[in-house]
């Protein structure tokens, strides 16, 4: 059984990645800059931000985090997303999810200049992925691709399980796996809460994305001999026993579930790092497709 490590194929990302800023550096170019926008303090997205900010540093991009506090009017959030839109030196533009509950999500995205739609939100981002055009991918999806090409997983003629169908993983990911790319080639099947036998669906699968977000959901049972697993899920769980009071837990029951695997995820340490790879490398498309 193959442990899918986020962290060696994230590595191998960055590297490459800190290949192409150097030699930018060397030409007497700037770096690529990306900017996050965080709203109020919940911790988790405190977490992934400052990750993506650290990850920036290592791999020698720019970044900028600007704060505003969960009360802030939608207006003004949408006033900060345009000042980046029309800022030329700022490559890629995110806002953390989730926002507050008295700002759309969907105007948010839809503010953002597709040009600089580095977390692959926007419809029109979405709209070409569709139709198999040159775009943004979402970020964690994008990992996915990048990490399945890091190990050498097979997908073509493959039997693939997508659980869950959020537009950030389960719908993407369930057309880019359809594509005709090297990482693509699967016949897909989307499950959703509705999905009825769901358990005899999953047992058909070669490959099985869990992305559906309900803690160690998928277990042994529902996993063939030999499959492979891509654990999206990362929940905090209360754990009194733990030192920060929680624990992370994917969607997948790992260690019930690995023994039946040819390779899977571990949560933490596999598709969230593999994430910022991704988003890293839209911010350097970014890059090379906007600046003159």
């Amino acid at each position: 059984m193959l442990v899918l490590d986020g962290k060696i194929a994230a590595a191998a990302v960055k590297a490459e990645l800190k290949t192409q800023t150097n030699a930018l550096s060397a030409a007497g170019k700037p770096a690529p800059h990306l900017a996050a926008i965080l709203i109020g303090n919940n911790g988790a997205s405190e977490t992934y931000v400052a990750s993506k900010v650290k990850n920036c540093e290592e791999t020698g991009f720019k970044s900028t985090l600007i704060r505003l506090e969960d009360s802030v009017h939608e207006s003004e959030l949408l006033q900060t997303i345009q000042l980046l839109n029309d800022d030329s030196d700022i490559d890629g533009i995110l806002v953390q999810l989730p926002l507050p509950k008295h700002i759309s999500e969907q105007k948010v995205i839809e503010a953002i200049d597709p040009r600089k739609d580095v977390d692959g939100f926007h419809p029109s981002s979405i709209g070409k992925l569709v139709q198999g055009l040159p775009t943004f991918i979402p970020a964690t999806p994008y990992g996915i691709l990048l990490m399945l090409e890091y190990f050498k997983i097979q997908t073509k003629g493959k039997y693939a399980v997508v659980i869950g169908r959020s537009n950030i993983v389960g719908r993407p990911i369930s057309i880019l796996l359809n594509s005709n790319i090297p990482q693509g080639n699967c016949t897909v099947t989307v499950c959703n809460s509705h999905t009825p036998n769901l358990t005899e669906i999953c047992l058909q699968a070669d490959i099985v994305i869990a992305a559906l977000g309900k803690p160690e959901f998928v277990l042994p049972e529902m996993i063939k001999e030999g499959a492979v697993v891509i654990d999206v899920g990362i929940t905090r769980v209360s754990d009194d026993t733990a030192k920060k009071g929680f624990r992370i837990k994917g969607d997948v029951h790992f260690e019930s579930v690995a023994p039946k695997c040819s390779a899977i995820t571990p949560v933490p340490g596999g598709v969230g790092l593999m994430t910022i790879a991704g988003l890293l490398k839209n911010t350097m498309q970014a890059y090379l497709q906007n600046r003159p």
